[in-house]
């Protein structure tokens, strides 16, 4: 039980995944991923494993370029973001998209007749956005892709629109001429729990705080209320479906709230509520000008991305499967000089962080080493021994070391997740019927 500003709410979540996996045949199987004892586990059914593991395999990599030649930009016409690659890397590239994208419509779902230069359709200005967004996210967002990254595989397998996306929810019909007020329904967006059905708007368009447990005493200007925290179960709702996990996979039964309890898990979750939010926004609204009304919403936004676009069911993208060094083309915004002068960038980086380490080593080798005692001459060994110097002449005392600098916090402090309170912003209700 927890208390939330002086009224009760049940944080069951972990009750009702275990009531819902001790129901099902056979029996799940436990995989203990946190602290002992507090139920951070994540269970997983022997049946659907085996399904979710063999729609998770990515595609083999197409032969790497010969390398030399000329330049796309040099060759082609209108090559706005991977022109610095050549030629025969740049036409891998293109292959490579037509199978992950429109293996079926072929080079044609982004090119027209009249010349492959022309951006006389749409899909071909929006895949050049997504090339762009895959590269700004590769090299950007490493506190969520990790070095793994991600491709345009990653999110369409094979379809010219990711199978998973959304849309803003119109909600029910309301047969008196009540709007909805955007809960209280079995919505398959928050695993048919009554909760908000379109948790994604307030928290992967707009930046609401995710919380549930307020900061003050008082209930004035406090808005971490009873009905936010149930839009934030929706989105955790979410996110426990879309990876295929419990609640447990981030955070500690004992204290769903402590940050230095937690999994790491739940920092990478916290960078990738950001990413997403930064990929919808910067990325995919605004070519709601050029996309056709037949690839929108029923209120007439564009598809989006959220969770279960990537992961599909799996804790990691294609079970963490890593595409991206078959493609380093889609790593980074390609600068002046294409692969090669990457290349050479991170040789002279790591050139640059053993140069300290092999200096150390070369002083190391020339200090002289002293003769053995026996080695030494006879006279030598005879000599009386020095009188100590004065205290005036003895060699000043080498300055105490510094101190050593504390160690890097673990998990964002609290206080990184503290943003200026916002007023939740519903989705629009739907025109009466």
């Amino acid at each position: 039980m927890k208390m939330l500003n002086g009224k009760t709410l049940v944080l069951a979540a972990v009750g009702a995944a275990a009531l819902i996996t001790g129901c099902e045949a056979p029996p799940p199987e436990v995989v203990q991923n946190g602290y002992r004892g507090l139920g951070m586990q994540t269970n997983y059914n022997t049946d659907r494993l085996q399904a979710s593991l063999d729609a998770n395999v990515p595609p083999e990599p197409i032969p790497a370029a010969t390398p030399g030649g000329p330049k796309a930009k040099d060759v082609y016409k209108n090559v706005q973001v991977l022109g610095e690659l050549t030629v025969a890397e740049f036409n891998r590239l293109m292959v490579a998209l037509t199978n992950w994208v429109a293996p079926q419509e072929g080079c044609y779902y982004c090119h027209v007749n009249e010349g492959f230069e022309y951006d006389g359709i749409y899909t071909k200005v929006v895949s050049r956005r997504m090339i762009q967004m895959t590269q700004t996210t590769n090299a950007n967002w490493k506190d969520h892709v990790a070095d793994t990254g991600v491709t345009c595989w990653t999110c369409h397998r094979g379809n010219p629109v990711p199978e998973y996306v959304w849309t803003s929810d119109p909600g029910p019909g309301q047969p008196s001429m009540i709007a909805p007020t955007g809960q209280n329904v079995a919505a398959k967006s928050v695993a048919y729990a009554s909760l908000p059905y379109d948790p994604f708007t307030p928290f992967l368009m707009q930046d609401n705080d995710v919380r549930v447990i307020g900061e003050t005493v008082l209930p004035q200007g406090n808005r971490s209320s009873i009905k936010q925290a149930e839009w934030t179960y929706g989105l955790m709702m979410h996110m426990s479906s879309a990876l295929g996990v419990n609640c447990t996979y981030c955070h500690n039964s004992r204290s769903f709230y402590s940050w230095d309890q937690s999994a790491p898990q739940r920092t990478t979750a916290w960078y990738a509520i950001r990413h997403v939010r930064e990929m919808n926004n910067d990325y995919v609204v605004p070519l709601s000008e050029i996309i056709p009304d037949s690839r929108k919403g029923p209120l007439g936004d564009v598809y989006k991305i959220y969770c279960t676009t990537c992961h599909q069911g799996a804790y990691k993208p294609l079970y963490g499967a890593k595409m991206l060094k078959d493609y380093p083309s889609l790593a980074q915004p390609l600068p002046e000089g294409g692969l090669e002068a990457v290349k050479a960038a991170k040789e002279a980086e790591a050139a640059a962080a053993e140069a300290p380490e092999q200096q150390a080593k070369a002083e190391q080798a020339e200090v002289p080493v002293p003769a053995p005692a026996e080695a030494q001459p006879a006279q030598e060994a005879a000599a009386p021994a020095a009188e100590p110097a004065p205290e005036a002449q003895q060699p000043a005392a080498a300055p105490a070391a510094p101190a050593a600098a504390p160690p890097q916090l673990r998990y964002p402090p609290p206080s990184m997740m503290q943003y200026p309170p916002a007023p939740l912003q519903y989705p629009p209700a739907p025109a009466p019927r």
